[in-house]
């Protein structure tokens, strides 16, 4: 079984590392067209040259540089990406930080931050893409969230309760989008090697290899491992491709059996 996106564009943001860049890079070797959407221009564009060193079938990346939580950036940016490649038909919410921290440190500029970042991003970008979705009878949305969303832990906000509302966001619009071929679902992250475990290990592993380091963090994940930013990729494009086309308003944990929730 191949899993095709020819024809289709894609506006991906957080895109120039992690899983962001590589959904990218999945989603262009499988067709489709792929506006990489990410704040930093130098670091945007070393990976969209490496994005489109893969590319197949005519489909290539092109990079616009937005800070998603900058509502006019995303105006900007949705608007460069659908005229520089005629439509927008998948939507993948990708942009966010993870920030963990007792409940009663968290000011309201932090709680206004982690809100218009991960979840205000997702809602504007959305209401942009909508209405062409809805025009054409097809379109594909994707909130990347994490597995606090559904099992939030003690001093897990901001981020559990932004992935939260992201969750119940992607339950509304899957229901409002089903009678329009727009198919919107939840990719919740659990342990996946991603530049912010490359951070960590640079702050806290010195003693180990980075081999050693993401083998003790998998340690306690029941399949035995962390997960690799292609599995997660490989879910999303299956997720956005016609072989996905009965699935909506589900919130798929990406987690390899940690989260106690189904």
């Amino acid at each position: 079984m191949e899993v095709r996106l020819d024809g289709r564009t894609a506006i991906i943001t957080g895109a120039s590392k992690g899983l962001g860049f590589a959904m990218s890079q999945q989603f262009v070797a499988s067709g489709a067209n792929v506006a990489m959407l990410a704040r930093t221009p130098e670091t945007l564009d070393e990976a969209v040259a490496a994005v489109n060193a893969g590319a197949t079938g005519g489909a290539q990346a092109a990079g616009f540089a937005c800070d998603v939580a900058s509502a006019e950036q995303i105006k900007a940016a949705f608007e460069g990406a659908a005229k520089r490649f005629g439509k927008v038909d998948i939507l993948i919410n990708n942009a966010g930080i993870s920030r963990a921290m007792p409940s009663e440190q968290i000011t309201d500029e932090i709680w206004m931050e982690d809100l218009e970042l991960k979840l205000f991003a997702a809602i504007r970008l959305t209401r942009l893409a909508w209405p062409g979705m809805k025009e054409r009878k097809w379109g594909r949305i994707i909130n990347v969230l994490n597995s606090g969303a559904k099992a939030p832990r003690a001093n897990g906000a901001p981020t559990a309760v932004s992935r939260a509302a992201g969750m119940a966001l992607m339950k509304v619009l899957s229901n409002e989008g089903a009678p329009h071929g727009i198919l919107v679902n939840g990719m919740l992250v659990g342990l996946i090697d991603s530049d912010q475990h490359v951070r960590r290990h640079k702050r806290e592993g010195t003693n180990v290899s980075y081999d050693e380091f993401k083998a003790k963090m998998g340690a306690g994940v029941p399949i035995g491992r962390i997960g690799k930013p292609e599995e997660f990729a490989a879910m999303a494009c299956l997720l956005c491709s016609e072989l996905g086309g009965f699935t909506t308003g589900t919130a798929i944990n990406m987690d390899g059996g940690a989260t106690p929730v189904v």
